[in-house]
C-alpha cells in the first residue's frame, strides 16, 4: 500500500512544536518577527504571502509585509531591506519572488543580513550548506528532508535522483541528501534519456516546473516520489511535476499536489524565523 505523505498534517505538527520554542522566547521578552518585502501586485505572490502570515500567526510569530509598488526602483527595494536589517524586532526577512525585471534579484537577496536570511538564499548560507555546516537553509529542500524523516523513510545508502538544478531546490537538496549519506544524481532539461536515470532512483524528487513530467514508466517499483512542482493546468486545476494517479500505484511513498511539499515549505520558513530569533538572542 502506498504511503501518501500528508505535508499539511506534518506542517501542523511542526508548527505545534514551534509554539513551545516561541513561548520560551516570550518568557525572555522576545517575540520572533518575520518581514516580507513584496514588490508589485502578483496574484500568486499574494496567496503565498497570506499563507506565510497565517502560519506565523498560528504560532505567535510577528509577521509584517512591506508592500512596494511595481514601479519601485532597485534603490527603493534595497533601502527597505537595509531598514529591516537594522530592526532588532525583525529576526527573519524574505523578499517575495519574482521581482520585476528591472530589479536585480540577486543583488537584493544578497543584501539581506545573513543571520536574517530565513529563505537561505544568501551565498554565505548556501556556502555553509556546501561545507556541511548549515545555519539557515532553503525552506523547500529543508521541508523535503523533514518529510522523509517524519515518515521514517531512510536516506543513507539510497540513490536519490533530483530533476531540477535550481539554487532554491535542486542544488541545496542535493547537498542535504549527500550529507545524509545518499548517492545523488541531479538531472536537468539537457539530460539525455531522463527516464534511464529516474528508473534507478530509490528517492525521486521532481522539481522541474513541468506538469506531469514524471510518468509511471519512469519510476521503479517501490520508489519514494517527492513532487515539488506546482503547475496550473488550462482548466485551472493544479498539478505537480508527477502524474500522481499513474505513479501512485508504483511508489512506496508519494507526496500529493497540493497538500504535499508546499505546506512544509511554509512551516520551515516559520521554523527558520524562530531559529534566527534564538540565534540573535542567545540565552
Amino acid at each position: 500500500m502506498t504511503l501518501v505523505l500528508d505535508g499539511a498534517a506534518m506542517a501542523r505538527e511542526l508548527l505545534n512544536e514551534l509554539r513551545g520554542r516561541v513561548a520560551q522566547l516570550a518568557q525572555r521578552g522576545i517575540r520572533p518577527g518575520l518581514a516580507t518585502v513584496v514588490v508589485g501586485d502578483n496574484p500568486a505572490s499574494k496567496v503565498y504571502v497570506r499563507n506565510k502570515m497565517r502560519s506565523c500567526g498560528d504560532v505567535g510569530v510577528h509577521a509584517e509585509v512591506r508592500q512596494l509598488p511595481g514601479d519601485a526602483s532597485q534603490a527603493d527595494v534595497l533601502q527597505t531591506v537595509e531598514a529591516l536589517n537594522a530592526r532588532t524586532d525583525i529576526h527573519g526577512m524574505i523578499v517575495q519572488l519574482p521581482l520585476p525585471r528591472a530589479i536585480d534579484a540577486q543583488r537584493v537577496l544578497q543584501a539581506i543580513a545573513v543571520k536574517k536570511d530565513v529563505d537561505g538564499f544568501n551565498w554565505a548560507n548556501l556556502g555553509a550548506l556546501v561545507d556541511g555546516h548549515p545555519s539557515l537553509a532553503p525552506c523547500t529542500p529543508l521541508g523535503v528532508m523533514r518529510m522523509l524523516d517524519r515518515a521514517r523513510l531512510p536516506v543513507e545508502g539510497r540513490h536519490a535522483v533530483i530533476i531540477g538544478r535550481s539554487s532554491i531546490v535542486g542544488k541545496p537538496l542535493a547537498l542535504m541528501l549527500i550529507a545524509r549519506g545518499a548517492t545523488v544524481t541531479v538531472c536537468n532539461s539537457k539530460t539525455r534519456d531522463l527516464a534511464a536515470f529516474t528508473r534507478s532512483a530509490d528517492i525521486l524528487v521532481a522539481a522541474a516546473g513541468r506538469a506531469k513530467l514524471v510518468t509511471a514508466d519512469m519510476v521503479q517499483d517501490g520508489a519514494v516520489v517527492i513532487d515539488v512542482g506546482i503547475n496550473r493546468l488550462p482548466d485551472g486545476k493544479l498539478a505537480g511535476d508527477v502524474d500522481y494517479e499513474a505513479v501512485k500505484s508504483k511508489a512506496s511513498a508519494i507526496t500529493p499536489v497540493p497538500g504535499g511539499v508546499g505546506p512544509m515549505t511554509v512551516a520551515m520558513l516559520v521554523a527558520n524565523t524562530v531559529s534566527a530569533a534564538e540565534r540573535l538572542n542567545p540565552s
